[in-house]
């Protein structure tokens, strides 16, 4: 098996035993970009210069008997998050040649570890999107098949680790963006609680949900990357204060256990394979001891409603900053600031950016703000409201991540309510803030399937100790991407 294919936790034992280099590894990445990316377009930037510098600086630390879960391990980051002297797009013409004059505190944080940065992954405009397609830069392709959408927004992220480009990469979640393309390239993707990593350096979309996580092979390794980038951080003023934990130490009791399974989450949207998935799923956690039951979530089915009136609103709020005098975009317009502003942000924002912008600024208007926004609001408290009386009763939910497998690439670009409902098991959990993980439950022909797990705020310990289990007793082998 190449470098590349190795999980973190294979490779951090050859790394530390001295059988391999991070130079090495890098190296075997680099390649693997090179030989992919032309066809997959998953990546937006590539440092490959920085990289081995990076690699070079962790081999020394190793030799010098350095220890650290991260270091020397390679990793892409999802073009929304801030590195230092390198472009952060957004994958938007608004922002096509901005460099960063510092890291986002995840970042700072990887490479204090020792982490190799090897670059940005591709991603839907500003994060608004789940198939990659509103990227300025151009779509990413599914790695299993060409012809379909990875999912989004952070497909470039979901397809690099599918197609072992890196060992994981950094995304963001807001309403599924890291679960939802996680589905579609049969990886593990993670969205801690709301406040667990810090949000200082994101580009931000919507301030209330959005999350940065991570994307791997295994939920083992997802527990690895989560031990560096969670923490208190004095730039965020909403994340939490809480001591450090070594998630991959977690345990998960299965005798004690009590998995909830949503009847609102099984209903007749879902395709088959999907199902026949969780109810394999269901059969290996009975199996392993735990006790399935069935729990209710009456408001969830209001999830992608009420994202979809809060999430503009915050988009149309947060992204005024770009009017092409101060941030971004300069159009070459010559009259008037208000001349220049229309003409900055017309040239400078795609299509889906400029829907949300509409809707929320509608949303936000005076005569609307109670009817929509207070409402939504509401109603989100409701359902953060099911899942803590939910988890009175059950430690984790159970429930699909997606209703259908991969869809074709331009098959709802033009159907934006259809993509919207994308998320419809996703926003739940994030409009509550609780953690979930996504992870490969199967295959439908070449295409994976995917089941997704929820926690109670801050249990990612035993969230990803659970789902570790249950990767392992599935025993999914990984098919070979096309490209």
């Amino acid at each position: 098996m190449m470098l590349n294919q190795l999980t973190i936790a294979e490779v951090r034992q050859k790394l530390d035993a001295g059988e391999i280099s991070s130079v090495d590894l890098t190296k075997a990445c680099l390649k693997q970009i090179i030989s992919s990316d032309e066809v997959l377009h998953a990546c937006l930037l590539v440092d490959e210069e920085g990289a081995l510098m990076a690699a070079t600086e962790a081999d020394k630390r190793l030799a010098d008997g350095k220890k650290g879960a991260l270091l020397g391990i390679p990793y892409l980051a999802k073009d929304n998050i801030l590195t230092k002297n390198l472009r952060t797009t957004a994958g938007s013409k608004m922002l096509a040649d901005y460099e960063a004059p510092y890291d986002a505190t995840i970042i700072a944080r990887l490479k204090a570890e020792g982490a190799v940065l090897l670059g940005k992954t591709n991603l839907d405009e500003f994060a608004h999107g789940s198939s990659t397609e509103t990227s300025y830069f151009g779509p990413t392709k599914n790695p299993f098949d060409l012809s379909k959408t990875p999912g989004g927004s952070s497909g470039g992220s979901a397809a690099v680790v599918a197609a072992d480009m890196c060992l994981f990469a950094l995304g963001t979640d807001t309403g599924g963006s890291i679960r939802h393309p996680a589905g579609f390239c049969g990886v593990v993707g993670l969205k801690p609680t709301y406040g667990r990593c810090s949000r200082f350096g994101l580009v931000s979309m919507t301030s209330s949900t959005d999350v940065p996580g991570v994307l791997t092979k295994t939920p083992y390794d997802a527990s690895l990357v989560l031990e560096t980038l969670a923490g208190f951080d004095v730039h965020d003023s909403t994340s939490v204060k809480l001591d450090s934990e070594l998630y991959h130490e977690a345990e998960a009791d299965f005798k004690n256990l009590r998995i909830g399974v949503p009847a609102e989450f099984m209903d007749n949207s879902v395709a088959e394979p999907i199902k026949e998935g969780i109810r394999k799923a269901i059969k290996t956690l009975e199996a392993l001891g735990a006790t399935v039951l069935e729990v209710s979530l009456p408001h969830a089915h209001y999830g992608v409603s009420v994202y979809y009136i809060i999430t503009p609103s915050e988009v149309s709020s947060n992204l005024a900053r770009f009017d092409g005098i101060r941030y971004g975009h300069r159009a070459e317009a010559t009259g008037d600031w208000l001349e220049r502003l229309v003409s900055a942000r017309g040239e400078g924002f795609g299509a889906e950016t400029k829907r949300r912008i509409m809707l929320g600024t509608y949303t936000l208007s005076a005569g609307y703000y109670d009817a929509y926004y207070l409402q939504a609001q509401k109603v989100r408290t409701l359902i953060a409201k099911d899942f803590i009386e939910a988890f009175a009763n059950v430690d984790i939910i159970l429930a699909p991540t997606t209703p259908k497998n991969a869809f074709n690439l331009g098959e709802q670009s033009k159907d934006p309510l259809q993509m919207y409902l994308e998320d419809v098991f996703l926003t739940p959990a994030s409009l509550a803030g609780i953690p979930a993980v996504a992870m490969p439950s199967g295959w439908d022909g070449n295409l994976p399937i995917s089941l997704q797990l929820m926690a109670n705020n801050f249990n990612e310990g035993r969230l990803l100790a659970v789902a570790q289990k249950l990767y392992e007793a599935l025993a999914i082998k990984k098919r070979p991407v096309v490209c």
